[in-house]
């Protein structure tokens, strides 16, 4: 059984201060992949460079205390790659590609669009930009996993206050209208969605700070395992871990029956 883990940090020095790397110790994950780091390679212990049983790799934003993605993995990959070969969103760490054998693993985040209609503006060019990585990616024959923080809530049981979010980034009928693309159109899977597809309230995977939206589990579904078919079939369960919180994100796991 392999399995891998998803999570938005929203901070790797805030996350390891609140327990994060304990909590990783004990969970038994192959491969992790972090995104929103919020740091550079100096800024970060040797714990987070290296936890306890694995080694990492990391493509931080060339802005300080900002994005950048990273991938911990037992067993050192044969190839990584950094960057989807757009110099405005590579300079912004997002995203990070480890090759084991037949398998790929991607660590992503999507920039948000929630600050400014810039950035808004920004996350439609790096959706526009993607696409064509996403069938290429698709074209190889390779199994690929994609995890990551991807800023879209792709249907309505994706979040609680749908209505509420119609005109909001990460609901928006273009950003939904991609997503449907990325599977429809080229073939990739939605994987905890295959496993669960009426799962509700606990499919969530972020709540906002303001108010009581954690206590009220006011929540979105915006961190995805996205795969290849194949890999994708031989997914067995899902998870996504509440008892603690490390930060704004819940990290999303799951197990696939393959060897390891």
């Amino acid at each position: 059984m392999l399995r891998i883990v998803s999570f938005n940090l929203n901070g790797i020095r805030s996350a390891a201060n609140k327990g994060v790397f304990d909590w990783l110790a004990g969970h038994g994950a192959d491969i992790v992949c972090l995104q929103e780091l919020k740091a550079q390679m100096p800024d970060m212990s040797a714990q987070m460079r290296a936890p306890e049983g694995y080694r990492g790799w990391f493509h931080c934003a060339e802005k300080k205390g900002y994005s950048g993605v990273g991938i911990y993995a037992r067993k050192a990959p044969d190839r990584v790659i950094e960057g989807i070969g757009h110099p405005a969103f590579d300079a912004e760490g997002r995203y990070i590609r480890a090759d084991f054998g037949n398998l790929s693993v991607i660590s992503l985040y999507v920039p948000s669009g929630s600050s400014s209609p810039e950035r808004q503006e920004m996350k439609f060019l790096f959706m526009d930009e993607f696409f064509p990585v996403l069938a290429e990616l698709r074209a190889e024959g390779q199994e690929i996993v994609i995890c990551g923080d991807w800023n879209i809530a792709h249907k309505e049981i994706d979040l609680k206050n749908w209505k509420g979010n119609l005109k909001n980034s990460g609901f928006l009928p273009e950003e939904r209208a991609w997503l449907t693309r990325v599977f429809d159109e080229l073939g990739w899977a939605d994987v905890y969605r295959r496993l669960y597809p009426a799962a509700e309230g606990e499919a969530y995977t972020w709540w906002s700070n303001r108010g009581q939206a954690r206590a009220k589990n006011v929540g979105w579904r915006i961190d995805y395992q996205i795969a290849t078919p194949g890999i994708a079939q031989r997914a067995r369960a899902a998870s996504i871990y509440k008892a603690s919180w490390f930060s704004d994100h819940a990290p999303l796991t799951i197990d696939y029956d393959i060897q390891t």
